[in-house]
């Protein structure tokens, strides 16, 4: 990070093209102004010109884009079917165009922000071209100061460059995922005094302490004068806790005696907001402001503490990606990732396997209070020291864009599932622990003797049973995965097995403190490359599909929660005579839930009570039945119900007919109201059930949709059913109304839901 010097300041007049640090944009897009003046923020996501591959001289501001398409990013290249396509076709540089006016007060500077551009981007303003930014996962800037026209038409063009570049981690041989393309997260226009506040570390310190503060660092953009100081304040909401002021460029202020602070911790996540002010004398230059939260993580050699408290992890890794457009998605579609983890998975932590993900993301997790294992790009290869050198600034960027989020507690610093390399590693950890001493460090990997450079020995471990720990700080960061993938309507044998290998690895995980816990591999189904998968572009491997619905696997991690928050009792298996290997009707049954006894009638006489199978599954909040009925013979074929009783109470019941058929067709959106931005999108599940509102994993049927008001399908249309489920998105136009959408099924008829669209404010630019 040759921009920064050792104290983690901005050099005065360092080059700021790919400083991480920059994406103030994400903090601010809210508001276009904010508290000072001095800075403006102006998101720039619309009226977008795509004109697909590029051609020369498709930068130049008189290129005839006439034709092009008008779009708003996030924005992919490509659409697709969600699975069974050529992944070579999101593979080529295309080109981007947005014309806009801007007349920045005088002495102001001008940035431009990128969120996220997969993979390469060669920015040009007005026919200068500003240079080529490598990275597909990490924000870049550049200035657009001295090439403005100030009240005249500015062109800003980028070339995409989407291929599979050996010179840019992740990339160089195969890697188990697939990238997709095109300006895949936000733009801005940053307006700035010549000197600003390009980033703000605010650390708290001692926060189990009376004596706790919080150590906040400012990074300055320019070359400040001897009489500027800063100001920073620690606020709950518009009340201030604590405030500190010192000359700029000086070391990092302390906000000492904050007074009684509520802890960031699982069920209560409580965030301040630290605000840094540049001062010329009295005058207010800048305002820089950020979130934070108070809490300690540490793994230790008796596991996970947090704020002093012993947490097992139990999670899941997540993919960024969806499907039809990739990455593509906007803010309200990733946030909604991390509440499907936390609140629909009961996990408690996340890895963002294999690349930094979406700050929406990030910011829902803070506010949902899920742990985060963040880690750089890259998947099992190390490239040249070219390529090294791009990982070790990902390794920068990644921390000065994320460094404040209270859920990250580990840096992930090695390049997924790779190969010792002892140079290489030991900067990236050096560079981590000097630009953050708060967090410590892991390094992913599935070979068990290796060199551990980092902090906390971080394993993938597909066996079973586990290795035993070989570090006093051990996490297990991946299992089953690609051992056994499955989709929904597999055969139930297999599907049953599916939820029972999560079940014994978490088991094992939670049978002894020397693991701190474990991250199944893996949340949803993603989609990869034609040598990996299923041979439809799908790996199959995670607890829930591709649109986020959770499979029986799925089911046992909601089942692990505590009964107070939710009661669950969910059947693995389907009520059928024939389905099962080795016929004779149901021989195996397994059922996922938090009660701890269950009675189970057919035809509503009890056959069966069942109690959680402690003998196998002890160590668990809540071990799995698993009822072996070889040698029952139900004559009498009817009804299942199963009833779960908690202390002797009765307190869930399910039914399984006996005579099961498709009976319903449900259109679930996730949101009832969007913003008319062109840009807001929220999922709609397409779901058939039985009678009792149960699955139909394996009930198919082309879904005819139709849309009417102010938005835009993202899916297929129609849209055939897998496994009795699926879903597309409905994404908002540029206008107010109402959306209504019609999903008619060819036996089961039509469904029609409305989705509100708020009038949104237009863009400055």
């Amino acid at each position: 990070m040759d921009s920064f010097n050792r104290r983690g300041f901005l050099k005065a007049g360092a080059a700021v093209s790919g400083a991480a640090a920059l994406w103030q944009a994400a903090v601010n897009a809210q508001s276009a102004t904010s508290h000072a003046t001095n800075r403006r923020v102006l998101p720039m996501n619309r009226n977008w010109l795509y004109g697909g591959h590029a051609v020369p001289g498709c930068s130049a501001p008189g290129f005839d884009d006439a034709k092009f398409q008008r779009v708003t990013v996030p924005h992919s290249n490509r659409i697709f079917p969600w699975h069974s396509f050529d992944e070579k076709d999101f593979q080529f540089v295309s080109i981007y165009r947005r014309h806009f006016n801007l007349t920045p007060p005088p002495g102001r500077r001008v940035f431009v922000d990128f969120a996220g551009v997969m993979t390469a981007a060669t920015v040009t303003i007005n026919g200068h071209k500003l240079g080529e930014y490598r990275g597909g996962y990490t924000p870049f800037s550049f200035e657009l100061t001295e090439y403005i026209k100030a009240g005249a038409p500015n062109v800003l063009a980028v070339e995409v460059d989407s291929t599979e570049r050996p010179d840019i981690p992740p990339f160089g041989e195969n890697i188990d995922y697939l990238t997709f393309g095109g300006i895949y997260r936000e733009v801005a226009l940053r307006i700035v005094p010549p000197v600003f506040i390009e980033n703000v570390f605010a650390k708290p310190v001692n926060v189990l302490s009376s004596d706790r503060t919080v150590q906040v660092k400012c990074l300055l953009n320019g070359h400040p004068s001897g009489s500027m100081t800063v100001k920073a304040e620690l606020r709950d909401d518009a009340r201030v806790l604590a405030a500190a002021t010192g000359p700029a460029f000086n070391e990092p202020l302390t906000l000492a005696n904050p007074g009684d602070i509520e802890l960031w911790d699982l069920e209560h996540p409580k965030l301040y907001t630290v605000v840094a002010r540049l001062y010329q004398g009295n005058t207010e230059v800048d305002e820089y402001t950020t979130r934070i939260g108070f809490r300690e993580g540490r793994f230790t050699p008796q596991g996970f503490m947090l704020n002093g408290q012993h947490i097992k992890l139990r999670g899941l890794n997540r993919h960024q990606t969806f499907p039809f457009v990739g990455g593509a998605m906007p803010a309200r579609v990733q946030r909604r990732d991390a509440l499907v983890l936390k609140r629909d998975l009961k996990c408690n932590i996340v890895r963002t396997s294999h690349y930094p993900q979406s700050t929406h993301f990030l910011d829902a997790c803070d506010e949902a209070g899920l742990l985060v294992f963040e880690e750089i790009p890259g998947w099992q290869h190390i490239g040249d020291q070219a390529w090294q050198d791009l990982a070790v600034r990902n390794v920068g960027e990644m921390i000065h864009r994320d460094w404040n989020h209270p859920s990250i507690i580990l840096w992930g610093v090695r390049i997924n599932e790779s190969q010792d390399n002892h140079d290489f590693y030991t900067r990236t950890n050096a560079l981590a622990h000097e630009l953050d001493d708060s967090r410590q460090t892991g390094g992913v990997r599935y070979l068990y003797d290796t060199e551990l450079l980092e902090d906390v020995m971080t394993m993938n471990d597909f066996g079973f049973p586990l290795r035993p720990p070989n570090h006093p700080l051990y996490l297990n960061t991946e299992f089953n995965g690609h051992m056994f993938p499955t989709k929904r309507y597999d055969n139930v044998d297999r599907v049953m097995e599916h939820a029972l290998r999560h079940a014994r690895v978490h088991n094992q995980l939670a049978s002894d403190d020397r693991y701190a816990g474990g991250i199944g591999w893996c949340a949803f189904d993603y989609n990869t490359h034609a040598n990996f998968g299923s041979g439809d572009k799908i790996c199959y491997h995670g607890v829930s599909d591709i649109f986020r619905i959770a499979k029986p696997a799925g089911q046992f991690y909601r089942s692990q929660c505590d009964p107070k928050e939710e009661i669950v009792l969910e059947p693995c298996f389907n009520w059928s005579q024939g389905d099962q290997s080795e016929g004779g009707g149901i021989r195996h049954a397994v059922i996922v839930s938090n009660c701890d006894h269950l009675k189970i009638y057919v035809k509503d006489t009890l056959k069966f009570e069942a109690d959680p199978d402690q003998a196998t599954y002890g160590h668990l909040p809540h071990p799995p039945f698993v009822l072996d009925l070889t040698g029952e013979h139900l004559e009498d074929w009817g009804d299942l119900r199963i009833d779960g009783y908690l202390n002797g109470a009765k307190v869930a019941s399910k039914t399984l007919p006996g005579n099961d058929y498709d009976r319903e067709l449900h259109v679930e959106p996730d949101d009832a109201e969007l913003m008319g931005d062109g840009v807001d999108a929220t999922r709609v599940v397409l779901r058939v059930t039985n009678e009792h509102g149960g699955a139909r994993p394996f009930s198919t049927g082309a879904i005819a949709l139709h849309i009417e008001g102010p938005g835009e399908i993202v899916g297929e249309n129609p849209f055939s059913l897998a496994g009795g489920v699926g879903a597309i998105w409905v994404r908002s136009k540029e206008a107010a109304g109402t959306i209504r959408l019609h999903a008619r099924h060819p036996y089961l008829g039509t469904k029609t839901v409305e989705i509100k669209v708020k009038a949104a404010e237009p863009e400055a630019v």
